[in-house]
């Protein structure tokens, strides 16, 4: 979830999903502030192709209240946006990270069997346990120096470098998340 809906949460939505083609989840994004109906503008398009990833048919979504409740992970670009969703459903906190907060959660756990193994009858069973795992540990991992490190730069009506910096950020934390929700068999749970 972004501002608008049309440059990063659209990338981001299109990214996961594509990498997480395998699970039984949907992936989907809006806008706290979205340019409902609007497409992705130009340069967000071409360079987003660039990545092999198509937003042509996008347009921009404002998020609503039912979909903040029905959402087993919700993740914001900023933390102002995540601010925004936690004010919309107080309830949704602990469902509720920035993509590079979960991100470096993903990462700190990523070869911790105890974590990530484990039978599950479905693929929203494992999300769920992931996603109320990292709602515990949150506060255990080393913060960033910087706190705007967990914010992902809006380049809306900005130049291609800052287009291509926000979407390369954007595909360095999705990367690490789809490993950590796609079961791995050859994990055995015991170390």
């Amino acid at each position: 979830m972004c501002t608008g809906n049309i440059c990063r949460s659209p990338y981001a939505e299109v990214d996961l999903q594509r990498r997480l083609a395998g699970l039984d989840v949907r992936v989907v994004s809006a806008g706290t502030g979205a340019l409902i109906g609007e497409p992705v503008p130009e340069p967000g398009l071409r360079l987003a192709a660039e990545a092999g990833i198509d937003l042509s048919g996008h347009r921009g979504r404002q998020i609503a209240e039912q979909d903040v409740r029905d959402a087993d992970l919700i993740l914001a670009l900023t933390r102002e946006h995540r601010k925004a969703i936690v004010a919309v459903s107080p309830a949704a906190l602990r469902r509720t990270f920035t993509l590079l907060e979960f991100a470096r959660i993903a990462e700190y756990f990523r070869n911790d069997a105890s974590v990530l193994s484990g039978t599950h009858a479905t693929d929203s069973d494992r999300l769920a346990h992931l996603v109320a795992f990292a709602a515990r540990v949150r506060g255990t991992i080393p913060p960033p120096d910087n706190p705007g490190d967990l914010d992902i730069t809006d380049p809306f009506l900005q130049s291609d470098a800052v287009y291509r910096e926000s979407y390369g950020t954007i595909s360095g934390a999705v990367g690490p998340i789809a490993e950590f929700l796609i079961p791995d068999p050859t994990r055995s749970g015991r170390e």
